[in-house]
């Protein structure tokens, strides 16, 4: 029996596209989680009754069933569904461990007899927080390879000033979490992307609820999609620690208000779209395309035909 992958943020953009292919690799899974997994157990495995939040304790719930903390129902785009059925092979489960890497509880019994961890969890702040809990942990449950998803340019993107936290904040907790992970001593794999379509039009769908529609003036993206980020991302996982590897980007490289105004078109709606300037080194940083791997454009799916499964 192989010693358990555990993904971080498995219930996630991210994690619910990689489980299926760490469980068609035929490798255990387990997701670290804030709240005891919902649906009925299987069998011989605990219910999820009796999984008290919060003590680190593990229970099995059937490939297929997600947990209560999942992404809610009609907001998961086109093929991020929960894990389907196990196949010749898949392990027919996939385990929930109760831990919460904000304060570090019960993630080092969530680790136990763990080879290899996914940190998939992110969120606009605290990034930085969460892996050196995460780390911590590792550390002392003996993890011996830590794979990292982070984001194009963390090392590029300067956010020194109260204005970059403010609106960057982000990149700068990418890049803190990257030098807790390397810094570890714990063989790791780090995986930088560019921005996933899914929460690009997270994004704009939010801004279009606006009668007037702002954009920082100059920003530009280049999407891909999390299902080919997934892919690359398990081939990391059940490989050799490789620390940091080729950053992953979308085929095309759009201006914000460009991926605005083709979501209005698709949506049906008329809005009109207010450039906004901004100020900050972080800004100008990725005004300059800091945010972009023009030369790392390895991703298939186009933002287009994106938009037109998912609108």
């Amino acid at each position: 029996m192989t010693t358990p992958i555990v993904v971080t943020g498995g219930t996630g953009t991210l994690g619910r596209l990689l489980l299926p292919h760490l469980l068609d690799a035929g490798r255990s899974v387990r997701v670290l989680t804030r709240r005891q997994p919902a649906g009925p157990a299987s069998s011989g495995s605990a219910s999820s009754d009796s999984v008290p939040s919060g003590s680190g304790s593990r229970g099995s719930v059937p490939s297929g069933s997600a947990p209560s903390d999942s992404v809610p129902s009609g907001s998961a785009p086109s093929g991020s569904a929960s894990v389907g059925p196990a196949s010749a092979g898949r392990p027919a489960v996939v385990e929930y461990a109760i831990g919460d890497l904000e304060t570090g509880t019960g993630v080092v019994e969530a680790l136990a007899e763990a080879d290899t961890v996914v940190h998939c969890a992110g969120s606009a702040k605290g990034d930085d927080v969460k892996a050196a809990h995460l780390v911590g942990a590792a550390v002392r449950a003996g993890v011996k390879h830590i794979v990292y998803i982070s984001v194009v340019g963390a090392e590029r993107v300067p956010v020194r000033s109260a204005v970059d936290r403010a609106a960057f904040g982000y990149f700068g907790a990418k890049r803190a979490a990257e030098l807790c992970v390397a810094e570890s001593g714990i063989p790791f794999t780090t995986l930088r992307a560019s921005q996933f379509h899914e929460l690009t039009l997270a994004t704009v769908r939010q801004l279009a609820k606006l009668p007037v529609v702002p954009v920082p003036a100059g920003v530009r993206f280049q999407p891909i999609d999390g299902a080919e980020v997934a892919r690359r991302l398990a081939e990391l996982a059940l490989g050799e620690p490789a620390g940091l590897v080729p950053d992953i980007a979308g085929p095309r490289v759009y201006g914000f208000d460009e991926l605005v105004r083709s979501y209005l078109r698709a949506a049906g709606k008329r809005r009109p779209i207010l450039r906004v300037p901004m100020g900050g080194g972080a800004y100008r940083a990725i005004r300059a395309g800091a945010n972009l791997a023009p030369d790392r454009a390895v991703g298939v799916r186009t933002w287009e035909q994106y938009l037109a499964a998912n609108r």
